[in-house]
């Protein structure tokens, strides 16, 4: 009953209130971020690692199916976790509905661009051509 006090004929035309999808939104976010916290510190010593061996080292721990996979994986945790951040980003502070849309679709189609460019890279240089 409490919370029907705040219900307003207005709102409840405009249909204005909770989008019900708040929370597995919350809880794909936290789940990215939890892969991003095992394979973040991978990737990072890795690098290093294969940076101070030089190019040929590199290319050789790409071409590593573990290391291939695990590198697709680390992409994919942390282009999808921006895609969440920023969408929340974009819902909470662009007021237009227009813009709100194009937005959210420019802010997709860049996350898949971008894993789709890091797989394509991956694979050429795991397969050699």
């Amino acid at each position: 009953m409490a919370d029907s006090q705040f219900v307003t004929p207005t709102k409840i035309t405009r249909g204005l209130g909770a989008s019900k999808t708040g929370t597995s939104h919350h809880i794909r976010q936290r789940v990215s971020a939890l892969a991003l916290v095992v394979l973040v510190p991978w990737f990072l010593f890795s690098i290093m690692k294969a940076a101070l061996t030089g190019y040929d080292a590199a290319i050789a721990w790409v071409s590593s199916p573990l290391n291939a996979m695990l590198l697709v994986l680390t992409a994919g945790a942390a282009f999808y976790h921006m895609r969440l951040g920023m969408q929340a980003i974009i819902e909470d502070y662009i007021g237009k509905p227009g813009t709100r849309a194009a937005l959210l679709i420019l802010n997709t189609f860049f996350a898949a661009v971008l894993f789709v460019a890091v797989v394509m890279s991956v694979i050429r240089i795991w397969t050699g051509s």
